[in-house]
């Protein structure tokens, strides 16, 4: 029988230790934390003014899902500093754990913060930085930020933990070291602080399940608190109505003018679509991998071309070497008037592949050979020499400033472009390499600033491209989801990456 009760007085002794503590960012740096009334009354209040009959807490874990930019970390830390300073306990263990070095920073960053520039704490903790820790050396407590990548999670006494952003944790190690670490405690609490994941196999999934149990009366847990801020099914994502419903910080800490640019990029892009509804509105009906762009919106950026007309201009190569036995892109941007990017693309196959009775793309490449948008190399794979002929023809017909080109796949074309005195770049295809790029190329499509000219091939490849984010929301092509090939818009991809870095030098998008 549950004997539980609410007690306005702790309730009010947490709502006072966090409105006590100073903000660290932003526009309310320097002023005391103030509570929006949905963090006091649907959080805070419930959560540490419910009490069993022996006078502890009733909850011992909290699920908290609201989407990116509604105060989830400052909350973190506001409740990480009253667990270490507030709870009256001796020796206490509170924890925030994130998914990487870098993201458990952010709430003890704000905790430190915090705690420095109140007196009252200040006096009463040390702040070591260099270790992510404070320490209450009085009561014998500590606080201490960690990685889900570390090691040696076990053994550990938790009094509190926040968990932030369990969506993006790698593994479930740490989560399972964590969250089971509590049992000498009298009145532990284990707070997830979460935007909404896409991954069912992930810890984050099994606990955001079990959280939903929970809220919807399956699951009788009284130890289990859920507040969750998500789309009901069959909402319209474009509503602004719904947007209010999932961000309860709209107007304060997201603003509306933001929403409204994010939803705009979404409109023509399935992929910006699917993390729109992720991260701006914490929907968990989304999946990690999702064609990209929108064929009504890439030939409104189609225009005319002419070769003939950029002889002698400034332009950035990317190549991308496919497999040995099928096609290869070499794409050229050219830097023009009024921020406007021109693209020349160029391709081969070899030769056997335009028979091969395994090659399901046969019909399409003899069709692009006919018509000059295919060329083709002797035998059955790739040959390197003729498309470094090429590549070194462009360099002379045009001012080719720098190339991207992937030495695991073409290391024979690299060093001959660099012997011939070409600056030769390489670009990882990972998150941190494609993601500024990707979000570059969508950019311009938006804005009409990308003119492709029409090519078959590039179209074919733009429709069968599907991309996957990563926990942050950032895209890069997923040649593994697409449906066909790719390889134009990787070389692209490659090509607007030295665009970028070099134009960002010289601080400049103009007529070459």
């Amino acid at each position: 029988m549950n004997t539980s009760y609410y007690s306005k007085e702790r309730a009010q002794r947490a709502v006072n230790f966090i409105e006590h503590l100073p903000h660290t960012k932003g526009r309310w740096a320097g002023s005391k934390f103030k509570l929006e009334k949905w963090q006091r009354e649907d959080i805070i209040e419930p959560l540490f003014g419910t009490l069993n009959a022996d006078g502890n807490r009733q909850y011992r874990t909290a699920y908290i899902s609201v989407p990116r930019k509604n105060g989830k970390s400052t909350l973190g830390a506001a409740i990480a500093l009253y667990l270490l300073f507030g709870d009256g306990e001796q020796g206490a263990e509170v924890y925030s754990a994130a998914c990487d070095r870098d993201q458990a920073s952010l709430v003890f960053d704000v905790a430190a913060q915090m705690t420095r520039r109140s007196a009252p704490l200040a006096k009463r903790a040390k702040v070591i930085d260099s270790t992510k820790r404070i320490i209450l050396p009085k009561t014998g407590s500590f606080y201490r930020a960690i990685a889900a990548d570390v090691a040696g999670a076990w053994g550990y006494n938790v009094h509190g933990l926040i968990a932030d952003e369990l969506h993006a944790w790698p593994k479930r190690d740490l989560w399972d070291a964590l969250s089971t670490a509590s049992g000498a405690r009298s009145q532990p609490l284990i707070v997830v602080i979460t935007t909404a994941g896409w991954d069912k196999t992930s810890v984050w999934h099994e606990v955001y399940q079990y959280a939903k149990q929970v809220l919807d009366g399956v699951v009788k847990d009284p130890t289990f608190f859920t507040y969750i801020r998500e789309p009901v099914e069959g909402a319209d994502w474009r509503s602004r109505k719904v947007w209010r419903a999932c961000n309860p910080g709209l107007g304060t800490f997201r603003d509306m003018g933001e929403m409204v640019a994010q939803a705009l990029q979404a409109k023509h892009s399935p992929a910006k679509e699917n993390t729109f509804r992720r991260l701006l509105l914490n929907d968990p009906k989304t999946v990690q991998a999702n064609r990209w762009i929108d064929l009504e919106l890439w030939d409104e950026n189609a225009g005319i071309v002419d070769e003939a007309k950029l002889l002698g201009r400034t332009c950035y190569g990317g190549l991308d070497l496919g497999e040995t036995n099928d096609m290869t892109a070499w794409g050229l941007l050219f830097p023009g008037e009024r921020d406007l990017l021109e693209v020349l693309m160029r391709y081969w196959v070899p030769e056997e592949r335009l028979a091969d009775s395994d090659n399901p793309h046969r019909t399409l490449y003899q069709t692009w050979v006919r018509q000059g948008w295919l060329k083709t190399t002797p035998g059955a794979t790739i040959r390197g020499p003729f498309i470094t002929a090429q590549i070194l023809e462009d360099a002379k017909r045009f001012k080719l400033v720098s190339t991207n080109v992937d030495p695991w796949h073409a290391k024979d074309i690299a060093l001959d472009l660099t012997d011939a005195g070409l600056e030769v770049a390489q670009l990882g295809q990972s998150f941190s390499g494609l993601s500024g790029p990707t979000a570059e190329f969508h950019r311009r499509l938006l804005e009409r600033s990308l003119r492709h000219g029409g090519n078959p091939i590039l179209r074919w490849n733009v429709d069968n491209l599907s991309v996957r984010q990563d926990p942050a929301g950032n895209l890069k092509p997923d040649k593994a989801a697409s449906s066909g090939k790719i390889d134009g818009v990787s070389a692209l991809l490659n090509a607007l990456d030295r665009a970028m870095r070099h134009e960002e030098k010289e601080v400049m998008w103009t007529s070459a």
